[in-house]
C-alpha cells in the first residue's frame, strides 16, 4: 500500500445473545484480544504499555443487541494491500466470543471522519412491555405531538432533566404486541432506548432493543459507515484463516493453547 493510500481498516460486527450484557469496554477488550491473535498488521501506541490503535463507534447501551456496530483499526507499516479484506469477517469471527460476529470489512481513507462524529442517527427496533396494544399507538402519537418531552436521567453521577423530543426523528408501531421502530439522532446528545420508552409513561418497560442501522449524512446523501457485503467464499475464509491465523486449526476452531486468558475464545 502506498503512503497515500488507506491506513485504516473499518469493521462491522453484530452483538447478540448473552454477550449483550457485557459493557462497551468489555467488548473493546474482546476485540483487542482478537486482533492480537489475528496477527494483522495493527499499529500500536508508543509508551511503556503499548496498546492497539482501535477506535469504536457509538457505544451500545448494555443489554441491547445490534446488527451494525463499527470499529476502525489503524494499520501498521505492513502492506495492508495484501490483506484479503473480503475474507476477514469470517476469519475474525472465529477469534471472537460467541455472539459477536464480524460481518463486513473495508479499507477506508484517512480523510474519513471518526465514527462517533460522523454518525448522525440510528435506527432501533424496540419491544415495549406493560402497555396494552390498543394504547401503544395513542402514546406514540402523544410523544410525536409533544413540543417538549422531558425525561429524568443520570449524567456524570447526577440526575438531570433533558428534553429528548428533538432527537426523536421517527417513531412508529410495527406490531400490536408492543414492537416499535424508531430513528434517534445522536447529536448533540443521544437518546437511549430506555429513555424513549420511559417517555411513553411510567408503566412502560423496555423488554428488548436492537440497533439495526447507523446513518451518516453528508452532501445531501445518507449511507451507513460500512454496508454488509459478501464476506467471500467459505474456502477463501478458511484459506486465509490457516495462513493468517496459524494457531487456528482447520480454519474454524481456535487452538486450545491459543485461547486468551479469561475464556473469551469462541465456543
Amino acid at each position: 500500500m502506498s503512503p497515500e493510500g488507506p491506513r485504516r481498516l473499518r469493521l462491522r460486527f453484530t452483538k447478540f445473545g448473552k454477550v449483550r450484557f457485557t459493557s462497551h469496554r468489555d467488548v473493546a477488550r474482546m476485540w483487542e484480544r482478537g486482533l492480537r491473535r489475528s496477527r494483522l498488521p495493527v499499529a500500536y501506541s508508543q509508551g511503556f504499555v503499548p496498546h492497539p490503535l482501535v477506535s469504536f463507534g457509538l457505544a451500545l447501551p448494555t443489554g441491547c443487541e445490534s446488527l451494525g456496530e463499527y470499529l476502525d483499526v489503524r494499520l501498521g507499516p505492513a502492506d495492508a494491500g495484501e490483506i484479503p479484506v473480503g475474507s476477514l469477517p469470517a476469519a475474525l469471527s472465529i477469534l471472537l466470543p460467541e455472539g459477536i460476529d464480524a460481518t463486513a470489512a473495508a479499507l477506508v481513507e484517512e480523510a474519513e471522519g471518526s465514527l462517533q462524529q460522523e454518525v448522525a442517527s440510528c435506527d432501533w427496533e424496540l419491544e415495549v412491555l406493560g402497555v396494552p396494544g390498543e394504547e401503544l399507538q395513542e402514546r406514540v402519537e402523544k410523544v410525536l405531538a409533544a413540543p417538549i418531552l422531558t425525561v429524568r436521567r443520570e449524567r456524570k453521577g447526577r440526575q438531570a432533566e433533558d428534553d429528548i423530543r428533538p432527537a426523536i426523528l421517527t417513531l412508529s408501531v410495527t406490531s400490536p404486541n408492543g414492537h416499535l421502530w424508531a430513528e434517534l439522532a445522536t447529536h448533540p446528545r443521544g437518546v437511549r432506548p430506555a429513555d424513549l420508552v420511559a417517555a411513553l409513561d411510567t408503566d412502560a418497560v423496555l423488554g428488548g432493543a436492537c440497533r439495526t442501522h447507523q446513518w451518516i449524512e453528508r452532501d445531501g446523501g445518507r449511507f451507513e459507515p460500512l454496508s454488509v457485503s459478501g464476506p467471500g467464499t467459505g474456502a477463501d475464509a478458511a484459506q486465509y484463516a490457516r495462513r493468517a491465523f496459524p494457531h487456528v486449526r482447520d480454519g474454524n476452531q481456535p487452538d486450545p493453547g491459543g485461547s486468551p486468558p479469561g475464556g473469551d475464545g469462541r465456543h
